[in-house]
């Protein structure tokens, strides 16, 4: 590749949600190529596409890399990551019955504004359909965009030396009129509407672009600090206080932008552990619990409790799995037609699969116009047989008690 403006145009006047360290790095690297010399990623790997799967039915997530709307022809050399690739391998494994919780590996400086909101907004509707356990670890950098995405895991960790943070936002204006001039160049530009041609590198900026873009800036700044209090239980003057700067380890605990120092094992250990944990409630009195051990992640432990026949919970657990499989799925085909199912809350319920279906089909058919339905059928069609479509015999009904 030797020329790529559409590279530059995703770098320059535009926000990025990245850590200051990163940016100097990619502007280091890039801008000197991004004149018409050719750019030459050999330094970077890419990411990898696999999603491991744990004995335990953890599926582990790599969210690294340059994390950018969308990755291209450029991805596979760059160690680019695409928003719309973590949102895949997030919801295949929500839905796949073989995977009970979600493990996000994360190490990534950050990246683009574009699709990051989006992509969050799409993980937190996964959980909230799936009800399977997402957490996260820092191994070995959540910065700026990366941090948004990690966040929003039930349960935060991070490595020793671990960063988290840099909640900011920045955007970068390239100024070569003084280049320009040097090279005996002079741009003109024709236009029409005053800020056509606003953040142009080859003009200073002026106070109006500067202006707008860093009102871009700051709508944004309060949309990534808002997600965070929100995420984090903490307030927005909070979030706002840490300047956008960098924790490592122990101090992120305290700062309340994680919950524990650990590795990725210590993080597979914990959720594992987790997931172990009898379902059935018991008193308060029969519970035992010893404190958890930060540096090993031990987890609480359980007085002994008669429990059933080991053969009859793995029957029991066996039957609720391909139960709550099924009634995801069918959650999943409902979302697809403007009607929201909670498949944790369907299972509270007691609620079959089979009536579940029958409630969907109820509510498309209430929702529908009969009259629209019936007046689109054919003149002389044949009466209603056994196997008409339940949404349109539905339909027919409705438009008869009219």
């Amino acid at each position: 590749m030797t020329d790529l403006p559409h590279l530059a145009a995703r770098l320059y006047g535009t926000p990025l949600l990245v850590a200051r360290s990163k940016l100097d790095v990619i502007l280091g690297a890039l801008g000197p190529r991004l004149a018409g010399q050719a750019v030459s990623f050999d330094g970077d790997a890419a990411p990898s596409a696999d999603v491991a799967v744990t004995s335990d039915g953890i599926a582990i997530i790599q969210v690294v890399g340059t994390l950018v709307a969308r990755s291209g022809y450029l991805g596979a050399a760059s160690g680019l990551t695409a928003y719309s690739d973590i949102a895949e391998a997030i919801e295949a494994a929500a839905t796949d019955p073989g995977i009970r919780a979600i493990l996000l590996d994360v190490d990534s400086s950050g990246g683009e504004v574009g699709g990051l909101f989006d992509l969050v907004d799409h993980i937190q509707a996964i959980r909230a359909q799936c009800g399977k356990p997402i957490w996260a670890v820092a191994d070995e950098a959540a910065l700026s965009a990366a941090y948004a995405i990690a966040c929003t895991a039930d349960r935060l960790y991070v490595t020793q030396t671990g960063e988290i943070g840099s909640i900011g936002v920045v955007a970068v204006h390239r100024d070569e009129s003084g280049a320009d001039a040097q090279a005996g160049l002079a741009w003109s530009f024709v236009h029409a509407g005053a800020s056509k041609v606003d953040g142009n590198p080859h003009q200073p900026l002026s106070d109006s672009a500067r202006a707008t873009l860093q009102a871009d800036v700051d709508a944004l700044y309060g949309k990534f600090t808002t997600l965070v209090a929100e995420r984090r239980r903490l307030s927005p003057d909070a979030v706002r206080a840490t300047e956008a700067a960098v924790y490592r380890g122990d101090q992120a605990v305290a700062a309340g932008l994680a919950d524990k120092v650990g590795t990725l094992r210590v993080a597979l250990a914990d959720l594992g552990a987790v997931l172990a944990r009898p379902t059935i409630s018991r008193p308060i009195a029969a519970r035992k619990e010893a404190p958890m051990s930060e540096s090993q992640g031990d987890v609480p432990a359980l007085a002994a409790v008669p429990q059933p026949p080991a053969q009859a919970n793995a029957d029991l657990e066996q039957r609720l799995r391909a139960e709550y499989s099924e009634i995801s799925a069918i959650a999943a085909q409902a979302a697809r037609l403007g009607v929201t199912i909670d498949p944790a809350e369907a299972m509270a319920k007691g609620i079959r699969p089979e009536a579940l279906r029958r409630s969907v089909l109820e509510q498309l058919a209430a929702r529908s116009d009969a009259t629209d339905v019936v007046a689109a059928a054919p003149a002389g069609a044949a009466p209603k047989t056994e196997t008409e479509s339940p949404i349109v015999r539905r339909a027919r009904e409705a438009a008869a008690r009219k």
